[in-house]
């Protein structure tokens, strides 16, 4: 008995649906399994277990477990500068309510996502696998500065903060963030109270503080 044409076109389009979601599905089992175990514990089996495919699919498309972690870190965070910048420059508003956009949307798109746990495992296991240490670097660590220089660059020539030394202002700004990353995923994944107040308190006591310090208008210290 063959199937009927309808069928089998029906049978066909669903496996190239199958097969183009693939990537994604993959990247979606890496992700979760290398913030979890780390990437040096994660092995491609597993990877390949948990989104359903053999080992040699997985190797079609991600030639080593290398190339699999930095094309999670492509898919959930290098990649998504462009649309940041756009963001940015389409921005109406003051400098100290982009300053709280920016948080606002660092902690919703990354510090309380899987994204934010790449983060923390890059900051640990990356002084193991320097190439994968100088990929973050040049691929995350410094397009993000970049772009929070912009944004300070934006508030001094506005004069909306005063003059300063960017390069010491955009630690201001990324420490506490890294600090949140790292407790959000170690011991508050554990106990979630454990950071005392709650994560958007914490965020505004600090770009609070933040915008005072660095406002056009702050008295000299």
């Amino acid at each position: 008995m063959t199937d009927h044409p309808s069928s089998s076109a029906h049978s066909a389009r669903g496996r190239s649906r199958r097969k183009e979601a693939r990537p994604a599905e993959l990247l979606e089992a890496a992700t979760r399994l290398f913030v979890e175990k780390g990437y040096a514990a994660t092995k491609v089996e597993e990877v390949a277990a948990l989104a359903q495919v053999s080992k040699g699919t997985l190797f079609l498309y991600y030639p080593s477990k290398q190339a699999l972690l930095k094309a999670v870190v492509r898919e959930n965070i290098a990649g998504r500068f462009a649309e940041w910048q756009a963001e940015l420059e389409a921005f109406a508003g003051t400098t100290p309510e982009l300053v709280r956009y920016a948080f606002q949307v660092w902690q919703e798109r990354i510090g309380d996502t899987y994204a934010g746990g790449i983060c923390k495992l890059m900051a640990s296991e990356c002084c193991n696998f320097p190439e994968l240490a100088s990929f973050y670097l040049e691929e995350v660590v410094e397009p993000g500065n970049a772009l929070v220089r912009r944004i300070l660059e934006r508030g001094v020539a506005r004069g909306e903060l005063r003059p300063l030394d960017l390069d010491a202002a955009i630690h201001l700004i990324t420490t506490p963030m890294f600090a949140y990353i790292h407790w959000r995923h170690s011991i508050g994944m554990l106990y979630p109270q454990s950071l005392g107040v709650s994560a958007p308190l914490f965020f505004q006591t600090h770009v609070d503080n933040l915008l005072r310090g660095l406002s056009a208008t702050a008295p000299d210290v």
